[in-house]
């Protein structure tokens, strides 16, 4: 049986963390603009600095995809897993992540992000 090549998986992961943490970054973007710090400013730089990074990033990844004819589909979702479809020439695997790790990993990558700020 074929199988995704195990070099692959970084950049699968990637493609789904990455678009994660963009979405933590807007939300938590709208709560500071809407929130009653005395200086923003420098927050909100902050948030704009580390999204430019995971953007940049997240091209990188996608151009990497069409490189490689790679594919990630978001699959079912329940209240304990999330699921993920990895197309790679022609062999899909599914995989489901815990959305405890999810969680867990979007916070680590964030604050290493953050930290390149």
């Amino acid at each position: 049986m074929l199988q995704i090549p195990s070099g692959t998986i970084p950049y699968y992961e990637s493609g789904i963390y990455l678009p994660l943490l963009l979405i933590i970054l807007e939300k938590d973007q709208r709560i500071i603009e809407q929130s009653p710090f005395k200086f923003k400013t420098p927050y909100l730089q902050l948030i704009d600095a580390t999204r430019i990074k995971i953007e940049q990033e997240l091209k990188e990844t996608k151009d990497y995809f069409t490189l490689h004819q790679m594919r990630l589909v978001r699959g079912k979702t329940d209240d304990l897993f999330t699921e993920y479809q990895f197309y790679f020439g022609g062999v899909m695997e599914c995989r489901r992540y815990s959305n405890i790790r999810l969680r867990n990993q979007s916070e680590l990558l964030l604050a290493e992000y953050i930290g390149k700020s």
